[in-house]
């Protein structure tokens, strides 16, 4: 197989793919002896000047939107609810500070965390739930989903202001509190930031009943 059709194979897995692919599934599925990341290169030229693009966006590659076209192509829709300041926040928590447990949150924000707040970050598929830590209690933790980043126009949760940037754009008052949004774990290894390892299925049931124990999560 060519140089060119293993472009061709590349392109039309990336389109097929509902969902960003790593560089091991990819490679996987093409022929031995092509060149990823020579393929990658030349598909992201091909695509830069065009109404979609090819980003690497948390080490997954998928087509997106071009950004300055994403304005002309927005969809208003009413929405039933919007975001309470309280689940804003608690949803910067979880970008900055995460793996983070709800009551970590609660005692980073000060205040406790009301009912449907996390609910609506876990609904609009902004937050997942990231293992149970090894302590007492055993409590969940929670972390932003890949979704979060395509929302946010983000390729990586590296792009997240930092502390100065926030001050600069008065955006950060003086609480001591938030100068430890400098301090992300964004990857962290599970095992290293003292967690119980769980697969998908499982931490999603985790997380749902979580939710229902503390009135979060209505019945469907």
């Amino acid at each position: 197989m060519s140089d060119i059709q293993h472009l061709r194979l590349l392109e039309a897995m990336l389109f097929a793919s509902a969902e960003p692919l790593d560089e091991q599934r990819l490679a996987d599925r093409l022929p031995e002896g092509a060149d990823l990341d020579s393929l990658l290169s030349s598909l992201t030229r091909d695509y830069q000047e065009r109404g979609i693009n090819l980003v690497r966006r948390n080490g997954r590659w998928a087509f997106r939107t071009a950004p300055d076209l994403a304005s002309l192509l927005a969809i208003e829709v009413e929405v039933e609810r919007k975001l309470s300041r309280a689940a804003i926040e608690t949803l910067a928590i979880i970008a900055y500070h995460q793996p983070v447990s709800r009551a970590e949150i609660e005692e980073i924000r000060g205040v406790a965390l009301s009912k449907g707040t996390l609910d609506a970050l876990f609904e609009a598929g902004w937050v997942r739930p990231r293992g149970r830590r090894r302590t007492p209690g055993k409590p969940m933790t929670w972390g932003t989903t890949e979704s979060f980043l395509d929302h946010f126009g983000l390729t990586a949760l590296d792009d997240l202001p930092n502390l100065q940037e926030l001050k600069a754009a008065g955006l950060l008052d003086a609480r001591p509190v938030m100068a430890s949004y400098g301090n992300r774990a964004q990857d962290a290894d599970p095992a290293e930031a003292g967690l119980e390892e769980l697969d998908e299925s499982e931490l999603e049931r985790r997380a749902l009943e979580a939710l229902q124990a503390h009135g979060e999560l209505g019945e469907s």
